[in-house]
């Protein structure tokens, strides 16, 4: 009982998550400047952050956590790369 409350608190969970990438995806196609598009592009790799680890946890899968973690690197790699190129108009 308890294990079938769970399963569908997790799909309800990934299928909201699912509709904030679609806003946030939107948001960073029409951002009035940069900043805005940066923050969009941001959260958007942070939703798709949550998206894995439930499924990870629906499917009892490791790895998509694996899948995750290198996604975290890499997501704050980029924002740290795009935030000074805004900052200074060049990237190196």
């Amino acid at each position: 009982m308890l294990q079938q409350v769970l399963v569908v608190v997790l799909n309800v969970a990934l299928a909201i998550h699912i509709g904030l990438i679609g806003i946030s995806v939107y948001r960073l196609w029409r951002g009035e400047n940069l900043v805005d598009r940066l923050i969009g592009a941001d959260l958007v790799t942070t939703l798709m952050l949550a998206i894995l680890v439930l499924i990870a946890l629906i499917e009892l899968n490791a790895l998509y956590i694996d899948v995750a973690l290198g996604l975290a690197a890499l997501g704050f790699v980029g924002a740290i790369a795009l935030a000074k190129y805004i900052a200074d108009e060049r990237m190196f």
